[in-house]
């Protein structure tokens, strides 16, 4: 399958998130966690995905140099989407505390943008997920927020946690995408390099 395709080529994840580790392992593929630190500011004139398609092409740039012929280099950026702005990592509790009460009986978008570099390919591909969660009281929220300590996740939540397995009423595209990798436009986009380029 896949992993036979890409025999041949080095897959580079530019990402410390064990999440989108294990789900690349959890393709089958064998791999290379390769860090940077990247500033992850963007312009305010930037909306909705293409924040996300902007810090996951930034993710980039400073490995680009460095890329050889079977290099095939991924990043990744995740935000979640609520009352036209982005939400990103929370700070600390008190704003973790504030981003989950936001989203609290309403529907959100989570958004993850994946963008691949090769040295002859670049492509940058992003999944949208609606996910609604029920009226949380205060006490869940700082529960989660005390126990959990979410401030590494867009939006001050991971989606397989106690607070999505007890908060989420629905959910409306790709579950995979809302815990940080859209698995099956890796899995399509990895196909693609690996038959053409």
């Amino acid at each position: 399958m896949l992993k036979e395709k890409l025999k041949d080529r080095h897959i580079i994840l530019a990402s410390g998130s064990p999440r989108r580790q294990q789900f690349f392992r959890d393709l089958g593929l064998d791999f290379e966690v390769r860090l940077k630190d990247t500033k992850e500011e963007y312009s305010d004139h930037l909306l909705h995905y293409q924040i996300s398609d902007y810090l996951a092409e930034l993710k980039a740039i400073p490995f680009l140099e460095e890329l050889e012929d079977k290099d095939i280099l991924v990043t990744s950026d995740t935000i979640v989407w609520h009352k036209s702005k982005a939400l990103g990592k929370p700070e600390s509790n008190d704003e973790a505390f504030e981003m989950l009460k936001s989203l609290s009986n309403a529907t959100h978008e989570v958004i993850t943008s994946v963008c691949f570099h090769t040295k002859k390919f670049q492509k940058t591909v992003n999944a949208i997920t609606k996910v609604t969660f029920k009226d949380f009281t205060d006490n869940e929220i700082w529960h989660y927020v005390k126990t959990y300590a979410p401030l590494d996740k867009a939006g001050a939540y991971g989606i397989q946690e106690w607070i999505g397995q007890i908060g989420v009423i629905s959910i409306e595209g790709s579950f995979f995408n809302v815990v940080g990798m859209p698995t099956h436009l890796v899995y399509e986009t990895l196909n693609t390099i690996a038959e053409e380029f």
